[in-house]
């Protein structure tokens, strides 16, 4: 009689960054896929990118070409590991060849979220007094916040989420405005002060939701990571990174958006804006979320007819410049 040796699971390396939001977000998937798949064994093995080593420039000087995706992405492409949890406002809308977005998890509250001085805890952002020291390391904050505030005083926050708010803590800004959803996924959701309404800041693309990438022709990685696709926030979010690439914009520059799905439909409004917030253009598109990235397309061709990439030449000018 002859014998049949099967050989054994496979295991599957993940990789992550080594912050504490990334692990964090890298070891909620572990368990998702490990709740699904009890006979495989999925490893987290972290990596620093270069975005997590350089603390002391804005990011949009360094530009955000993979600047916290890179490393992660030349792993899975030397098959040091299988696929890589990202937060999804992190990765490029172009991915590099051999890479595809396998799955998009769940999504958290992707609104901005405003946290201040405990000397402040009476005060909304509109009720701020003049000269509040806002803290902010994103060009679309800042834009959106100078349009509507310019009585704010401005200062760029690098660092870790801990490092950001010890520094609010000791008085060197009055507020910060972080993602809801980071917050919410550390456990310090109590911090968050007031949750920006959408007419005062629309959300990074992507931001709130995971992208998991891995190799194209791993046919089984892909099959194992769509059992934890949302699909909901998937066509959202393929609609805003739609959006996004068709405007050639990059995670730093200050474009917004919003989406919302009602059965079979889905909106998507989108904002460009110039840093000093005087030029602002935005719009809305409908249709159907199977149609999600056309959707996307289509909105930034609207906002180029009022003047968008005017607005974003100018602004990829001076970040070139390294003003």
């Amino acid at each position: 009689m002859t014998s049949i040796i099967s050989s054994p699971p496979r295991t599957i390396r993940i990789g992550s960054r080594k912050s504490q939001l990334a692990l964090v977000q890298t070891y909620w998937v572990q368990e998702q896929l490990k709740n699904r798949y009890p006979d495989i064994t999925f490893e987290v093995h972290t990596m620093s990118t270069q975005g997590d080593k350089i603390l002391d420039v804005a990011l949009a000087k360094i530009g955000d070409k993979g600047l916290f995706t890179k490393e992660l992405e030349v792993g899975m492409l030397n098959q040091e590991i299988d696929f890589a949890v990202h937060s999804l406002k992190d990765l490029p809308t172009h991915l590099p060849e051999g890479l595809t977005l396998a799955a998009i998890t769940e999504r958290e509250n992707p609104a901005d979220a405003l946290v201040v001085h405990e000397k402040h805890k009476d005060k909304q952002i509109d009720t701020l007094p003049e000269g509040a020291v806002i803290g902010t390391s994103s060009l679309r904050r800042l834009a959106q916040l100078r349009h509507h505030f310019p009585h704010f005083a401005f200062k760029d926050v690098r660092g870790n989420l801990i490092t950001r708010l010890a520094k609010l803590d000791t008085g060197e800004y009055d507020a910060l405005i972080l993602a809801a959803a980071g917050l919410e996924r550390l456990g310090m959701g109590d911090r968050i002060h007031q949750v920006l309404p959408k007419e005062i800041s629309l959300h990074a693309v992507g931001q709130g939701a995971l992208g998991i990438e891995c190799r194209a022709d791993d046919s089984e990685v892909l099959s194992l990571l769509k059992a934890i696709e949302h699909t909901e926030t998937r066509d959202r979010c393929l609609a805003e990174r739609s959006f996004l690439r068709s405007l050639e914009g990059g995670c730093q520059v200050p474009i917004g958006v919003n989406t919302e799905i009602s059965g079979d439909n889905l909106t998507l409004t989108g904002i460009v804006a110039s840093v000093d917030g005087q030029k602002f253009v935005k719009d809305t598109v409908t249709g159907i979320a199977n149609n999600a990235e056309a959707l996307g397309i289509e909105l930034a061709e609207l906002l180029r007819q009022q003047g968008a990439q005017e607005i974003l030449s100018e602004i990829f000018a001076v970040i070139q410049r390294g003003s």
